[in-house]
């Protein structure tokens, strides 16, 4: 058995439909709000994927079971993943998946009056290297973690939208990633969290998109974080993504630099060196997609999933709260 997939919209890139190419779990059967020429040749070639005009109208399609959201304009994703929900769709969402807390609460109690699955696009902890890292850390082998440091890096490019509402936003879809890594993979939940954030160096000269900002978080294990985000990574550096993960224990640090290329474990006085990264990676959607066929279950909670949006959605009024001159 497939499960039949739809795709509204493509709106931050990370659409799945790559994935839908000869997948064991699933098949491609419509398309809402993105072109036909965004699918592979093999799929724009396949007479039996149905192009609808709107997200209502693919509703109505019978064979669609799980609905892919890569929402248009993101602030609406959260009212369009729990109508998809109402009319029987499992969902699966770009990040952020909403962009109020009381709208993260409502996907969850959608989903479960419902009984549809409701999951955010949230695999980052389960690539290489960082599945390496999260399962050392899980075993205990730098002791307690008590301190972590990330950085989420991206060039900037005229397409980036100067209003947030349309992907989310520096915060909302930038820095969910280094959320993530200190939640999914250090292990660690966010108790509080508090960011600022600029416009500086923003290359339009009326431009309201925030090009840098840096979050401060208090663990709830006593421990503390912090991380900076921003659109400012040259493009000399050689990838896309120039992320940093440190991550200190009370017996060693281990880390991931330059977008994952590099690693290191440090144990007392011994410097191990890189990671031995012989485990493959997991797609985060084959996971979803074994777990609607009752063959697997996912490997975090919606509410574990979901709490590093709450944290983001947080950051974010907290560095709203900052630029009014008001405190929290």
């Amino acid at each position: 058995m497939k499960l039949g997939i739809g795709l509204y919209g493509n709106n931050g890139g990370h659409q799945i439909h790559g994935e839908l190419s000869d997948h064991p779990d699933a098949r491609l059967v419509a398309i809402a709000g993105m072109d036909l020429k965004q699918l592979t040749p093999e799929q724009q070639a396949d007479s039996s994927i149905r192009v609808y005009d709107t997200l209502e109208a693919m509703l109505a399609d019978e064979r669609v079971q799980v609905i892919s959201l890569c929402s248009p304009i993101r602030a609406k994703q959260a009212e369009e993943a729990m109508l998809c929900m109402r009319r029987g769709k499992h969902v699966y969402a770009e990040k952020p998946c909403a962009m109020q807390e009381s709208d993260v609460d409502r996907l969850i109690e959608t989903s479960m009056a419902t009984g549809c699955r409701f999951r955010e696009m949230a695999g980052t902890a389960f690539q290489q290297p960082y599945m390496a890292i999260r399962e050392f850390v899980r075993s205990g082998g730098i002791g307690d973690v008590v301190q972590i440091f990330v950085q989420k890096s991206y060039p900037y490019h005229d397409e980036r939208p100067q209003d947030e509402a349309i992907d989310g936003g520096l915060i909302g879809q930038n820095g969910i990633h280094a959320v993530r890594l200190i939640e999914h993979v250090a292990g660690v939940r966010i108790k509080a969290i508090t960011a600022v954030e600029t416009r500086l160096g923003n290359p339009c000269a009326e431009g309201r998109l925030p090009m840098a900002a840096s979050l401060l978080m208090e663990l709830e294990n006593g421990g503390v974080a912090s991380s900076i985000v921003n659109y400012l990574n040259p493009r000399g550096t050689g990838c896309w993504g120039n992320d940093h993960l440190r991550i200190f224990g009370t017996e060693g640090m281990i880390e991931s630099t330059d977008g994952g290329a590099r690693t290191r474990l440090v144990i007392g006085n011994v410097d191990k060196g890189p990671l031995e990264l012989q485990e493959p990676a997991y797609s985060y959607f084959d996971l979803y997609m074994m777990s609607l066929l009752g063959r697997a279950e996912m490997p975090l909670t919606l509410e574990e999933e979901l709490h590093c949006t709450r944290m983001v959605l947080r950051a974010k009024a907290s560095a709203q709260a900052a630029s009014n001159g008001s405190q929290l």
